[in-house]
Protein backbone atom coordinates (compact mmCIF):
# COMPACT_ATOMS: atom_id res chain seq x y z
CA UNK A 1 0.00 0.00 0.00
CA UNK A 2 1.21 3.39 -1.06
CA UNK A 3 0.95 6.59 0.96
CA UNK A 4 -1.72 8.32 1.43
CA UNK A 5 -2.00 11.69 -0.27
CA UNK A 6 -1.37 13.83 2.86
CA UNK A 7 1.59 12.28 3.90
CA UNK A 8 2.93 12.02 0.28
CA UNK A 9 2.96 15.85 0.20
CA UNK A 10 4.79 15.94 3.91
CA UNK A 11 7.61 13.29 3.34
CA UNK A 12 8.38 15.08 -0.02
CA UNK A 13 8.53 18.31 1.74
CA UNK A 14 9.73 17.93 4.78
CA UNK A 15 12.84 15.45 3.81
CA UNK A 16 13.86 17.22 0.91
CA UNK A 17 14.19 20.43 2.13
CA UNK A 18 17.44 22.19 3.48
CA UNK A 19 17.22 24.37 6.77
CA UNK A 20 17.28 27.80 5.34
CA UNK A 21 13.42 26.13 3.19
CA UNK A 22 12.43 24.48 6.42
CA UNK A 23 12.86 28.00 8.33
CA UNK A 24 11.07 29.97 5.13
CA UNK A 25 8.10 26.98 4.97
CA UNK A 26 7.54 26.98 8.80
CA UNK A 27 7.11 31.43 8.44
CA UNK A 28 4.68 30.74 5.93
CA UNK A 29 2.93 28.06 7.78
CA UNK A 30 2.53 30.37 10.62
CA UNK A 31 1.62 33.79 8.34
CA UNK A 32 -1.54 31.51 7.21
CA UNK A 33 -2.87 29.14 9.24
CA UNK A 34 -2.04 30.81 12.99
CA UNK A 35 -0.38 27.71 14.50
CA UNK A 36 3.38 26.35 14.74
CA UNK A 37 4.23 23.33 11.34
CA UNK A 38 5.76 21.30 14.99
CA UNK A 39 2.80 21.59 16.59
CA UNK A 40 0.12 20.03 13.76
CA UNK A 41 2.91 17.70 12.93
CA UNK A 42 3.03 16.16 16.68
CA UNK A 43 -0.92 16.40 16.59
CA UNK A 44 -1.61 14.69 13.51
CA UNK A 45 1.05 11.90 13.47
CA UNK A 46 2.79 9.72 15.75
CA UNK A 47 5.78 7.00 16.78
CA UNK A 48 8.84 6.71 14.45
CA UNK A 49 6.85 8.86 12.16
CA UNK A 50 5.67 11.79 13.88
CA UNK A 51 9.70 11.89 15.73
CA UNK A 52 10.92 11.92 11.82
CA UNK A 53 8.99 14.84 10.84
CA UNK A 54 9.58 16.48 13.61
CA UNK A 55 13.23 16.02 13.76
CA UNK A 56 13.27 17.55 10.44
CA UNK A 57 11.06 20.31 11.34
CA UNK A 58 13.39 21.65 13.67
CA UNK A 59 15.61 22.71 10.85
CA UNK A 60 18.88 21.90 12.44
CA UNK A 61 20.81 19.62 9.82
CA UNK A 62 24.35 20.63 10.33
CA UNK A 63 26.63 22.30 7.97
CA UNK A 64 30.03 21.24 9.04
CA UNK A 65 33.19 20.39 6.49
CA UNK A 66 32.99 16.10 6.07
CA UNK A 67 34.72 14.04 8.87
CA UNK A 68 35.84 10.89 7.14
CA UNK A 69 36.58 9.23 10.44
CA UNK A 70 32.95 10.32 11.57
CA UNK A 71 31.39 8.98 8.33
CA UNK A 72 33.12 5.35 9.14
CA UNK A 73 31.64 5.41 12.30
CA UNK A 74 28.53 6.04 11.95
CA UNK A 75 28.07 3.77 9.42
CA UNK A 76 29.29 1.30 11.68
CA UNK A 77 26.59 2.31 14.09
CA UNK A 78 24.03 2.36 11.64
CA UNK A 79 25.37 -1.44 10.35
CA UNK A 80 24.57 -2.68 13.85
CA UNK A 81 21.92 -0.89 14.41
CA UNK A 82 19.77 -1.96 11.74
CA UNK A 83 20.66 -5.26 10.10
CA UNK A 84 23.54 -6.37 12.20
CA UNK A 85 20.98 -6.40 14.86
CA UNK A 86 17.57 -8.30 15.54
CA UNK A 87 14.91 -5.77 15.36
CA UNK A 88 16.06 -1.99 14.48
CA UNK A 89 16.76 1.12 16.66
CA UNK A 90 15.16 3.62 14.67
CA UNK A 91 16.34 6.11 16.91
CA UNK A 92 20.02 5.91 15.69
CA UNK A 93 19.33 5.90 11.99
CA UNK A 94 16.66 9.24 12.75
CA UNK A 95 19.94 10.90 14.80
CA UNK A 96 22.14 10.04 11.80
CA UNK A 97 20.16 10.75 8.86
CA UNK A 98 18.39 14.03 10.22
CA UNK A 99 21.38 15.66 11.77
CA UNK A 100 24.20 15.26 9.70
CA UNK A 101 25.34 17.42 6.44
CA UNK A 102 23.96 16.18 2.90
CA UNK A 103 27.87 15.80 1.93
CA UNK A 104 28.45 13.75 5.82
CA UNK A 105 25.45 11.71 4.57
CA UNK A 106 27.09 10.70 1.23
CA UNK A 107 30.43 9.90 3.15
CA UNK A 108 28.86 7.47 5.35
CA UNK A 109 26.83 6.07 2.46
CA UNK A 110 30.04 5.46 0.77
CA UNK A 111 31.02 4.03 4.10
CA UNK A 112 28.53 1.83 4.34
CA UNK A 113 29.08 0.49 1.14
CA UNK A 114 32.63 -0.63 1.55
CA UNK A 115 31.28 -2.13 5.10
CA UNK A 116 28.30 -4.31 3.83
CA UNK A 117 28.59 -4.51 -0.09
CA UNK A 118 24.88 -1.91 -0.41
CA UNK A 119 23.94 1.52 -0.03
CA UNK A 120 22.18 3.00 3.14
CA UNK A 121 19.26 3.30 1.05
CA UNK A 122 18.81 -0.75 0.89
CA UNK A 123 19.03 -1.07 4.69
CA UNK A 124 16.63 1.22 4.96
CA UNK A 125 14.38 -0.92 2.40
CA UNK A 126 14.88 -3.82 4.77
CA UNK A 127 14.79 -2.59 8.31
CA UNK A 128 11.72 -0.54 7.87
CA UNK A 129 8.59 0.04 5.76
CA UNK A 130 5.34 2.72 5.28
CA UNK A 131 5.66 6.55 5.97
CA UNK A 132 9.28 6.08 7.69
CA UNK A 133 11.19 3.86 5.02
CA UNK A 134 9.73 7.06 2.50
CA UNK A 135 10.90 9.37 4.60
CA UNK A 136 14.10 8.01 5.85
CA UNK A 137 14.74 6.71 1.60
CA UNK A 138 13.76 10.43 0.83
CA UNK A 139 16.52 12.45 2.91
CA UNK A 140 19.21 10.12 1.58
CA UNK A 141 18.31 10.68 -2.03
CA UNK A 142 18.48 14.19 -1.71
CA UNK A 143 21.77 13.95 0.21
CA UNK A 144 23.24 11.49 -2.70
CA UNK A 145 21.22 13.20 -5.84
CA UNK A 146 19.20 15.85 -5.37
CA UNK A 147 18.63 16.29 -8.92
CA UNK A 148 17.31 12.39 -9.48
CA UNK A 149 15.66 12.60 -6.89
CA UNK A 150 13.40 15.47 -8.15
CA UNK A 151 13.67 14.10 -11.29
CA UNK A 152 11.85 10.85 -9.95
CA UNK A 153 9.32 13.16 -8.52
CA UNK A 154 8.33 14.96 -11.91
CA UNK A 155 8.12 11.25 -13.11
CA UNK A 156 5.93 9.88 -10.55
CA UNK A 157 3.69 13.11 -10.84
CA UNK A 158 3.13 12.47 -14.71
CA UNK A 159 3.19 8.43 -15.35
CA UNK A 160 -0.29 6.09 -15.02
CA UNK A 161 -3.69 8.22 -15.35
CA UNK A 162 -3.73 11.67 -14.74
CA UNK A 163 -1.34 14.56 -13.76
CA UNK A 164 -0.46 14.94 -10.11
CA UNK A 165 -0.33 18.92 -10.88
CA UNK A 166 0.67 19.91 -7.60
CA UNK A 167 3.64 17.89 -7.22
CA UNK A 168 4.59 18.66 -10.51
CA UNK A 169 4.34 22.36 -9.63
CA UNK A 170 6.30 21.58 -6.52
CA UNK A 171 9.39 20.03 -8.72
CA UNK A 172 9.35 22.58 -11.52
CA UNK A 173 8.64 25.73 -8.69
CA UNK A 174 11.16 24.41 -6.01
CA UNK A 175 14.23 23.61 -8.38
CA UNK A 176 13.79 26.56 -10.70
CA UNK A 177 16.63 28.54 -9.46
CA UNK A 178 18.17 25.73 -8.19
CA UNK A 179 19.16 22.49 -10.18
CA UNK A 180 16.44 22.35 -12.83
CA UNK A 181 18.58 21.93 -15.48
CA UNK A 182 20.41 18.88 -13.20
CA UNK A 183 17.08 17.70 -13.12
CA UNK A 184 15.73 17.67 -16.47
CA UNK A 185 19.34 16.30 -17.39
CA UNK A 186 18.65 13.17 -15.28
CA UNK A 187 15.26 12.81 -16.40
CA UNK A 188 16.31 12.36 -19.91
CA UNK A 189 19.10 9.98 -18.53
CA UNK A 190 16.47 7.49 -15.75
CA UNK A 191 13.71 8.26 -18.05
CA UNK A 192 14.62 8.16 -22.19
CA UNK A 193 12.87 11.14 -22.95
CA UNK A 194 12.76 14.68 -22.40
CA UNK A 195 11.04 15.99 -19.05
CA UNK A 196 9.77 18.74 -21.70
CA UNK A 197 7.79 15.95 -23.64
CA UNK A 198 6.23 14.95 -21.01
CA UNK A 199 5.18 17.96 -20.02
CA UNK A 200 4.03 18.70 -23.42
CA UNK A 201 2.26 15.08 -23.79
CA UNK A 202 0.80 15.08 -20.46
CA UNK A 203 -0.57 18.54 -19.75
CA UNK A 204 -2.45 20.92 -21.62
CA UNK A 205 -3.60 24.77 -21.90
CA UNK A 206 -2.26 27.65 -19.44
CA UNK A 207 -0.72 24.99 -17.15
CA UNK A 208 1.49 23.53 -20.19
CA UNK A 209 2.62 26.73 -20.91
CA UNK A 210 3.56 27.76 -17.34
CA UNK A 211 5.71 24.80 -16.86
CA UNK A 212 7.44 25.22 -20.04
Amino acid sequence: AGLGTKDKVLVEIMCSRNNEQIAEIKAEYKKKYKNELEKDIKGDTSGDYGRLLISLCQGGREEKPVDPTLAAAEAQKLFEAGEKSFGTDESVFNCIICLRSYDQLRATDAEYLKLSGHSILKAISKEFSGNVEEGLSTVVKVAINPAMYFAEMAYKSMKGAGTDEDRLIRVVVSRSEIDLGDVKTEFQKAYGKSMASWIKDDCGGDFRRMLL
